[in-house]
């Protein structure tokens, strides 16, 4: 037995205090510590924890994170979203595989480093970008990636590089109400206990806020049904896992707007009665993992969190929980189960998670421009927010613009502003093609730029990417078709088989081998899976091509024969070949 291995997993059981549902992050400082997670590891956690062998192994298998053989000292993903793509990003990591002397997903022989594609690690406004143990490296260029093997072939330690490799800018371009705002910590809960929490809920509800992360859910309502549950232990959980490519809008809330986070999550526990609450964070952005914790702690101090917030009756704290890699995790319920320690699989709903939410008890979950806009709201007024909206429609939305303009960054618009001003906002010029709401979102074109950003015409949780006339739009469906069969869950047989299917239908379109046939097939399985999926995932997954495919038909047309079906194969040199061995076997 590996002592030194053996009191690590210990001292990780006591610092959760032997909890079972804390088992994620166990599991998350073990692969950190040993760079994956031993066979001694897992034994040894469930005796300790109670879980059994399975379902632990379960968990290591589902999170892109985890890793039952060892990754390598240096641990390198490089993140492969289409904004990547068009950075630069499949030059940069050729070089730097060329450099280290290694393979995708191989580590090297010596144990050094080990390099891999992963999806988009929420910094298309900085990309390529990369992570290594963890830390982002953003603006990766070749002149950096020498200094980069240099440092790993010197077997000098990350926190002894310059701090500057690991700079994660804000780039934040346009602010309205909420980037605008210079609110003091406090402001909105002194305001909120001088009225009974009541008040503050019709607030939220005057406002017209709703849920900005891509429901679109009206907040008030959704804060209501969880007060009016039946059970008296709620719970306020953040979702920080903004894994829709493209977006970073979070990012730069988490770095720079904490304090305002942390007040809507202590406003909404004050209207609902909950003293218990988690920010879920991605694994992505384990660079904000020690600032929050300091803000939590200088609220602490404050006495703005924690029990008696400013000498009421009100008690709440907040805890923060990583994640290990699953974008499914940005769906509320799936979300919900990863908090509880089990891999990131949606709910059958109902219930809902306002009355059966964290360990089955009444949870409210909102994300985090959700709850910095509540505390600005109870702060300032709600007329404050509600004024921003254009054409009738109400507040704001803080977009994340990536791809082919001039200025890429954070955007915070009035909702109804159409596209068009968007664009001009942001200075993209010759535009083909616009991106709203990630691969999951909707396609548009030029004739579509009048259309508005809002809840009821062009819905986006925060992705807002751009494409110009240089651009081949069937290589975005393809980037994101693969980023759908990757991201998977594996959960329903309709979403693990058909996201495969489809990608390699897709791929053999691209590589010229397609015929009418296989767009036949594809939207026969766009049928099945929108039917018969467990989640959006499956349900959107063949989108982008479809969307690609009524849209911008000629970038099928040039690549696919004018045939009813054509194999991806060879399939008179096969049979020949087959031919071949028998004959030889038989001669033999």
């Amino acid at each position: 037995m590996n002592k030194a291995l053996a009191t690590l997993i210990q001292a990780q059981v006591k610092v959760y205090r032997g909890d079972p549902t804390y088992i994620l992050q166990i599991l998350r400082h073990i692969q950190f510590s040993c760079s994956h997670i031993p066979q001694q590891a897992i034994q040894q956690l469930a005796t300790t924890l109670s879980i059994s062998i399975p379902k632990i192994r379960a968990l290591i298998e589902f999170y892109h994170f985890l890793h039952y053989h060892p990754r390598g000292d240096y641990d390198i993903y490089i993140s492969d979203s289409i904004i990547d793509h068009m950075s630069g990003k499949n030059e940069i990591s050729n070089y730097l595989c060329e450099k280290l002397n290694v393979k995708l997903n191989q580590p090297r022989a010596d144990g050094r480093v080990t390099v891999s594609n992963t999806s988009c690690t929420g910094m298309s406004d900085q990309g390529p970008a990369a992570l290594i143990n963890g830390l982002a490296l953003t603006r990766l260029t070749r002149k950096k990636v020498d200094q980069i093997v240099t440092k790993i072939e010197g077997k000098i330690a990350i926190d002894r590089w310059p701090k500057a490799w690991f700079e994660v800018t804000d780039n934040i371009q346009s602010k309205g109400v909420l980037l605008n705002s210079e609110s003091r910590p406090g402001e909105a809960i002194k305001k909120a206990l001088a009225t009974a929490p009541h008040d503050s809920l019709a607030e939220i509800d005057k406002s017209g806020l709703r849920g900005c992360g891509g429901a679109g859910f009206k907040t008030a309502e959704k804060w209501k049904s969880c007060l009016l549950s039946d059970d008296n232990q709620r719970y306020v959980v953040c979702n920080a896992d903004e894994g829709e490519p493209g977006t970073f809008k979070d990012r730069v809330l988490l770095n720079s707007y904490a304090d305002l986070l942390i007040e809507g999550m202590t406003l909404c526990a004050y209207v609902i009665g909950a003293q218990k609450g988690f920010i879920y964070l991605r694994y992505e952005y384990q660079h904000l993992y020690k600032k929050l914790l300091e803000t939590l702690q200088r609220r602490r101090a404050a006495n703005l969190l924690g029990a008696h917030i400013l000498n009421s009756e009100l008690s709440f704290d907040i805890e923060i929980f990583m994640g290990a890699g699953s974008y499914v995790c940005g769906e509320e319920s799936a979300l919900l189960e990863s908090l509880e320690g089990r891999r990131a699989i949606p709910r059958i709903r109902p219930p809902f998670p306002v009355t059966h939410g964290y360990l089955d008890k009444p949870t409210v979950v909102n994300n985090v421009e959700t709850f910095c806009y509540a505390a600005l709201i109870i702060e300032k007024g709600a007329e404050n927010f509600s004024a921003q909206g254009l054409a009738g429609f109400t507040g704001c939305k803080i977009l994340s613009i990536s791809g082919d303009v001039e200025k890429t960054g954070i955007y915070e618009i009035p909702l109804g502003l159409p596209v068009k001003n968007v664009l001009n906002l942001c200075g993209a010029q010759s535009v083909q093609a616009v991106q709203v709401g990630g691969p999951s979102g909707t396609l548009i074109t030029p004739a579509e730029f009048s259309r508005v950003i809002s809840f009821d015409d062009l819905h986006t949780g925060g992705s807002f990417m751009v494409f110009n006339q240089s651009r081949d739009i069937l290589e975005n469906a393809l980037n994101f078709t693969h980023f759908f069969m990757q991201e998977s869950c594996g959960f329903c047989t309709p979403c693990r088989v058909g996201t495969k299917l489809i990608y390699d239908l897709a791929d053999k379109v691209a590589t010229g081998q397609g015929a009418r046939l296989d767009l036949d097939s594809i939207k026969q399985l766009n049928h099945v899976m929108n039917g018969m999926s467990h989640c959006g995932l499956g349900q959107r997954a063949a989108e982008p091509l479809l969307e690609t495919l009524e849209k911008f038909p000629e970038y099928f047309v040039k690549r696919m024969t004018d045939i009813e079906y054509q194999p991806s194969f060879d399939v008179e040199k096969s049979i020949q070949r087959a031919i071949d061995i028998v004959t030889i076997e038989s001669n033999s």
